[in-house]
């Protein structure tokens, strides 16, 4: 017991240490679970909320190598707002630098940054580094609330001064996850003692409000926000942008949408690994997160929950459960409740993660695991040990072929007493003080020997269950462990076997000129209490019931009987293929009740021959 509750312990200790401490090999494990959960979730129904303009490689082959000039910029905004409908656009794009060449393109950005639902674009940096990134100006600060503290970045890359009084700015910097996979964004950064957002809330307060947003900053969450993905990839609009700027676009697919402008071109590198996909462009983790802040606005998402409490609930109550059962079963079966329990862990889990809920999904799976490794051998060596001791327990009283039978059918037999109907077979040895008074002790130790080998021999070979010597005869029974249906013929057939071994037996001594034995048996049927009755300190398989007692009395009966084996009413009801005959009546000690008494036609026959 102390090991199991010990092994139990140390499976909950295991989960509750790889939720908190989440160990960077397993919590890679973990993410990979959640991501496999995403791409199976992920619903790929189209998103007509939001759309994405791409520069791809064959509008730079059309239009031109990057950079663009900003007019033609300015021209895909225009177009998208004013002749298209668009709700807002965010620019996936940081312009650092003026162009001199272009002063009239800047000049159109910057008032469309400043007067128009336009979002432009700025990196925050997290990474320290020994020189920090400090390029363009950053815009579009916010004021920090109170005890909050959001992500902080240690450089950054905002575009030109000429664009610094942009109304709505977003940031589009991120760190990825140790693999690579990038899985969350900070939906607020902190830089220089001010707040800045990310592009997707930007974008959607742009569009909602002409005032800055500082008074939707308590709506969002802070921190490394993980970002739902619950939209495939072919499920958005994207629209080349040389088609766009053609004017060969619906205006349906545009107009009150929000709409994103990026890049999947190779050649200006804005390609992130994502759960979704290995290799994807940055635009569309912002389209996700903005569809996500749309579901979550219009309340078809969830918000980020803690799930640890659940986990761990589940987790040590799933874990006791199974290692009660462990204790009870074979390793099949205990193998088996591991991989269900683990297969309705994960999914639990994998709804969880649909619903927001944040916590390890691997983490119960490692109790289940260190269970397979440690708690099953264990409860395997256990069982093992205590087959072993029932084996030699159940050697001394049952026949090699029963024993063999029992472990064939692959019973681990519990030696707990049970009520079983039994017959019961008594044999014994006539007048045995007064035969072996005149004997040496050693010629006594070779009758008693012999006589019980005449016993035992047709017992053990019919099936019985030995349960004790009692000094010159045995009692055996038949019923247990094993059932048999016909236990009453199995016992008289054995009797006449005895019968015959001590004929064959006598003949022996004649011979050698000692003198015959006799062997009276009594045989009963009846219900018994049959198991492991012994203590602690010694172990017996017995049986305890009237139809021991009656069996007795019939054996006793045979001395004032012509005949040697004397079977009772119950067990001669019971015989099939032994033709029996009454031989007499018996009363029964501490009764007044008489019973008759029967016998079969050999033994009565051969009892003057012994």
């Amino acid at each position: 017991m102390g090991i199991r509750m010990l092994v139990g312990l140390l499976a909950c200790c295991l989960v509750v240490g790889v939720e908190i401490l989440r160990p960077e090999p397993l919590n890679r494990v973990d993410e990979s679970m959640r991501d496999l959960a995403l791409q199976a979730f992920a619903r790929g129904e189209p998103e007509t909320r939001v759309a994405v303009i791409d520069i791809n490689d064959a509008a730079l082959r059309e239009l031109g190598p990057w950079p663009w000039p900003r007019s033609r910029l300015a021209d895909l905004v225009e177009m998208l707002l004013m002749d298209y409908g668009a709700r807002a656009v965010g620019l996936d794009i940081v312009l650092p630098e003026a162009r001199r060449d272009d002063v009239a393109g800047d000049l159109r950005l910057a008032n469309l940054a400043r007067y128009a639902p336009l979002a432009l674009a700025q990196i925050l940096d997290y990474t320290p580094r020994p020189v920090l990134l400090l390029q363009g100006v950053p815009a579009a600060a916010l004021a920090p609330l109170p005890d909050r503290h959001p992500p902080e970045a240690h450089g950054f890359i905002g575009n030109h001064a000429g664009l610094s009084a942009a109304r709505c700015v977003g940031n589009i910097g991120y760190r990825p996850d140790a693999d690579g996979v990038l899985r969350h964004v900070p939906l607020v950064s902190g830089f220089q003692h001010g707040w800045y957002l990310h592009l997707a809330p930007s974008l959607l307060y742009c569009a909602a409000s002409r005032e800055a947003p500082e008074r939707y900053l308590p709506e969002i969450p802070l921190g490394w926000w993980r970002v739902p993905f619950r939209h495939r990839l072919e499920a958005y609009t994207v629209i080349p942008a040389a088609t766009l700027l053609a004017g060969q676009v619906d205006k349906e697919w545009i107009e009150g949408r929000y709409v994103l402008v990026g890049s999947s071109s190779l050649s200006l590198g804005d390609r992130i690994s994502i759960p979704l996909a290995p290799l994807a462009s940055g635009v569309m983790v912002h389209a996700q997160s903005v569809s996500a802040l749309l579901d979550m606005a219009e309340g078809k998402l969830p918000p980020v929950r803690d799930g640890r409490p659940w986990l761990l609930a589940w987790s040590v109550s799933s874990l006791v459960f199974a290692m009660f059962w462990i204790a009870r079963w074979p390793a099949w079966r205990s193998v088996t409740l591991l991989l269900v329990l683990a297969g309705a862990w994960v999914a639990l889990a994998l709804w969880g993660v649909w619903q927001q809920f944040e916590g390890s999904v691997m983490a119960p799976l490692w109790g289940y695991l260190f269970l397979l490794m440690a708690a099953i051998p264990h409860e395997w060596r256990q069982s093992q040990r205590q087959i072993q001791r029932i084996t030699e327990t159940l050697s001394h009283y049952v026949a090699r072929p029963v024993l063999d039978e029992l472990l064939r059918q692959g019973i681990t037999y519990s030696l707990e007493p049970r009520l079983k109907e039994v017959t019961v077979l008594i044999a014994d040895m006539e007048s045995y003080t007064r035969t072996t008074s005149s004997l040496s002790l050693e010629a006594a130790a070779e009758l008693t020997k012999g006589f019980l080998d005449c016993l035992t021999r047709p017992v053990l070979e019919h099936g019985g269950t030995l349960d004790r010597y009692t000094g010159d005869g045995l009692v055996a029974f038949w019923g247990a462990p094993l059932d048999c249906p016909d236990q009453a013929d199995q016992a008289v057939s054995a009797a006449l076997e005895i019968l015959d071994a001590v004929s064959r037996f006598n003949a022996a001594r004649v011979a050698r000129g000692q003198a015959a034995v006799r062997v009276r048996m009594g045989i009963e049927h009846g219900q018994a209490l049959v198991g492991d009755l012994g203590t602690p300190f010694r172990s017996t398989y017995t049986a305890v019931g009237d139809c021991i007692n009656f069996a007795s009395r019939l054996e006793g009966a045979a001395r004032d009987l012509p005949t040697s084996l004397v079977i009772g009413p119950s067990a001669n009801a019971r015989l099939q293929t032994h033709a029996t005959q009454a031989v007499g009546t018996i009363r029964l000690r501490g009764t007044d009740r008489v019973i008759d008494v029967f016998s079969v036609s050999r033994a009565a026959t051969t009892t003057g021959a012994i």
